[in-house]
C-alpha cells in the first residue's frame, strides 16, 4: 500500500440565471457539510477501493469495512479493513499509520509526521470537514445530483488552492448525501493519470463506538517493522 487533482456579453448574460441556482445548490451543499461536521462523532460503513493505473491501463478493487472515531478536536481515528481479495487491515491514530498483514504476521509501522495533514486530506475528507474548511483548501463545482448506490448525492469537483497539495492531487470528486450531509462517494486524481475511488455502502452515522474498537487486533506473536527508517 503506498501512498495520491480549470463570449460574448449575451451569452454571459443569458447564463447569469443558470449560475446563480448553480452557486445556490453549491451554498446549501456546503451548509450541509457545515451541519454534519458539527455533529460528527464516529462512522462505521463498508468500503469499496478501486486503484487504476494509467500507464498499463490496469484496475483492482478491495472491499472491506471502515470506522472513523472522533476522540477529540483533531484526533480523528481511523480503521479499514480489507476483506477481499487479500486480508489487511490499516489503522490511523495520531502521527501513526499501522498496516497488518495477517499470512506472514506483520504490522509495518509508519511515522506520518508532518505529512499527517496531507493524509487526512486524502482519507478523511468529508468526514468531520465542513464546508467552510473545504472552500479553504479548494476551490469547488457543484457537478450535479447523481445516485450512488442507495444514496442519492450531489457531486461536487474540488481543486487544490495550495502547491503542496497541488503536489498529490490534480483534483478530488466527492459526492455529498443530499439530506445527511456526509460522503458517499470520493475519486483522487493525480497528475499522473493514476486515479483512487473510495465508495461507502450501509453508511451508520454516530454509531457508539471506543477508541478500542480502532486499534488493530494483533496476534501476541506478530513482527514489527519500520520500512521508511
Amino acid at each position: 500500500m503506498t501512498a495520491m487533482r480549470i463570449l460574448s456579453c449575451s451569452l454571459t448574460i443569458a447564463l447569469l440565471p443558470v449560475a446563480a441556482s448553480a452557486n445556490g445548490n453549491l451554498a446549501a451543499v456546503l451548509a450541509r457539510l457545515d451541519a454534519t461536521s458539527d455533529t460528527f462523532q464516529s462512522m462505521t460503513a463498508g468500503l469499496k477501493r478501486i486503484t487504476h493505473t494509467a500507464v498499463i491501463n490496469d484496475s483492482s478493487e478491495e472491499l472491506g469495512t471502515v470506522r472513523m472515531l472522533r476522540v477529540k478536536k483533531g484526533d480523528l481515528r481511523m480503521l479499514i479493513e480489507f476483506l477481499e481479495p487479500d486480508t489487511t487491515s490499516v489503522a490511523f491514530i495520531g502521527r501513526k499509520a499501522e498496516l497488518y498483514y495477517p499470512k506472514t504476521q506483520t504490522v509495518h509501522e509508519y511515522d506520518l509526521g508532518k505529512h499527517r495533514s496531507l493524509v487526512d486530506q486524502f482519507l478523511l475528507l468529508g468526514f468531520g470537514t465542513s464546508g467552510r474548511e473545504l472552500s479553504r483548501s479548494y476551490n469547488i463545482k457543484l457537478i450535479g445530483q447523481e445516485t450512488v448506490g442507495a444514496y442519492k448525492a450531489a457531486r461536487l469537483e474540488l481543486t487544490p488552492r495550495s502547491p503542496q497539495l497541488g503536489e498529490h492531487l490534480k483534483k478530488v470528486e466527492l459526492w455529498v448525501h443530499d439530506t445527511e450531509g456526509f460522503p458517499v462517494r470520493q475519486k483522487f486524481y493525480q497528475k499522473s493519470g493514476d486515479y483512487t475511488l473510495i465508495e461507502y455502502s450501509g453508511i451508520k452515522w454516530n454509531p457508539p463506538l471506543t477508541p478500542a474498537a480502532l486499534q488493530l487486533k494483533l496476534p501476541a506473536n506478530v513482527k514489527r517493522e519500520f520500512p521508511a527508517k
